[in-house]
């Protein structure tokens, strides 16, 4: 699934549904500024002949699967961490969050245990880890193999 393709065709129907001239020019096929027919040009469940139901019932079905406890299978791991402290710090402490999620928030955790399970979210094992000591986030023992969730920073 390209859930970037489902989750982007579900804002554009949204949109539409939002939209009186958006909504007018896809159901009713009323006449568009340029402006507005670009932007239904653009959509890839329109047809000359209105919307297509069996892209919009694919799409709802892919939707509810976004909706499901397995919905993190259908994600890849994160491969590049943003530059920008404040995006990689924020994505950083939601990946510690989750392990810990999984793991047990009250668990000591060994080194090797947490850079498994931060491994399978994110590609930058020890990035991840270290801006959640930094931040707080987790603590370490002086010899940095077991750490600790102690939670999100205030």
């Amino acid at each position: 699934m390209d859930v970037a393709r489902v989750v982007g065709r579900a804002r554009q129907v949204v949109s539409v549904l939002a939209s009186p001239a958006l909504r007018a020019a896809v159901f009713a096929g009323a006449p568009a500024d340029d402006r507005t027919r670009a932007a239904v040009g653009s959509f890839d469940w329109v047809t000359d002949d209105g919307p297509d139901a069996a892209v919009l019932g694919r799409t709802a079905r892919e939707l509810q699967r976004l909706q499901s406890p397995a919905a993190v299978l259908e994600f890849d791991r994160i491969e590049r961490m943003p530059v920008k402290d404040v995006e990689r710090h924020a994505l950083s402490v939601r990946i510690v969050e989750l392990v810990f999620e999984r793991l047990g928030c009250d668990r000591a955790v060994p080194e090797a245990v947490l850079n498994a399970a931060i491994g399978m979210l994110a590609a930058d094992v020890s990035i991840v880890r270290r801006d959640a000591v930094d931040l707080g986030v987790l603590t370490r023992t002086d010899d940095g193999s077991v750490y600790r969730f102690v939670g999100r920073p205030a």
